[in-house]
């Protein structure tokens, strides 16, 4: 099938799903690309974790910080809630910066990150990135903010009203009433820009070559595997990523490195039309969509027109 025809049919399998998506898969090696709208700016949840522990990381290899410095963490002073990690401690702890690098980026511990923006705010994190050469990614605030959107208000059976609001209340041009969605005051990115990280981060050379290891080392043991993993794992490949939700948006980035030497980065951002905070469904239309591209990439030869 040629590329143009699957990207129409994969449009319609998303419209059909519900779903809008910036998609991007690359060869990370010979720069070899296809993708559905991958330019277009998504709110990133937990997906700016990724750069806030490439920030963490140049702060600790430059000496300004030290990754084995603890923190206590003392019930009641977390404000960041969340299902797994710090908010669930029910005595005070002492976590060194290094675990809680590992806390948040691989458990997706939105506390943990944000006791790291303690020590390298968002701005500084922004700054970095553009000192590194990777642009199109803003870092504008802090986790606990993700937490704070009408879905935690509301009783369980009612959270769909929260979905509803977000799938409505947006505008034409990427705007929100819904802070954490509108693009000009949330943390955003597009499928390029996580597919430009994601090259810096396996072929490094802007990004120290020790950050750049230790940040893969983090996205291989990525505990979340429920969305993309699946189409992606295998006993010939090794799947290391990132996932991000937030109401009706799901995201994930990572890269497959193939036994045969290939490495292809996968970059899927979504937003669903459907008013539901469980959307099996249409996790498998995202990883479909996203293993269809990478199929078609791993082709012999050029991509066929």
């Amino acid at each position: 099938m040629s590329a143009v025809r699957l990207v129409r049919e994969l449009r319609e399998a998303l419209r059909a799903a519900g779903l809008r998506g910036s998609f991007l898969v690359r060869d990370l090696h010979s720069g070899d690309e296809l993708g559905i709208e991958p330019d277009l700016e998504f709110p990133i949840a937990s997906l700016v974790k990724v750069p806030l522990a490439i920030a963490t990381l140049v702060r600790i290899e430059r000496g300004e910080l030290d990754g084995a410095r603890q923190l206590v963490v003392r019930p009641g002073r977390v404000t960041t809630p969340g299902p797994v990690g710090l908010t669930r401690f029910r005595h005070p702890a002492r976590i060194a910066v290094d675990d809680l690098l590992y806390l948040s980026t691989s458990m997706s511990d939105g506390a943990a990150a944000d006791a790291l923006f303690a020590l390298t705010p968002p701005a500084q994190v922004g700054e970095c990135l553009r000192a590194l050469g990777l642009h199109g990614i803003a870092v504008r605030h802090l986790m606990r903010d993700l937490v704070e959107t009408p879905a935690e208000s509301l009783a369980p059976a009612d959270v769909h009203l929260a979905h509803a609001l977000a799938i409505q209340a947006g505008t034409a041009g990427r705007g929100h009433r819904l802070r954490q969605l509108d693009v000009s005051r949330a943390n955003t990115g597009s499928a390029r820009a996580f597919m430009d990280l994601l090259l810096a981060l396996w072929t490094p050379s802007t990004v120290p070559r020790r950050v750049a290891e230790r940040v893969r080392e983090l996205m291989a043991a990525n505990v979340v595997r429920h969305r993309l993993a699946p189409d992606f794992s295998s006993d010939a490949t090794r799947w290391s990523s990132k996932t991000g939700t937030l109401l009706n948006l799901r995201h994930e980035v990572g890269v497959v490195e193939h036994a045969d030497g290939q490495v292809i980065g996968v970059a899927a951002l979504t937003e669903s039309s459907v008013p539901a905070s469980s959307q099996p469904g249409a996790e498998a239309v995202m990883a479909r969509v996203a293993r269809r591209l990478h199929d078609q990439l791993r082709l012999p030869g050029p991509l066929p027109g």
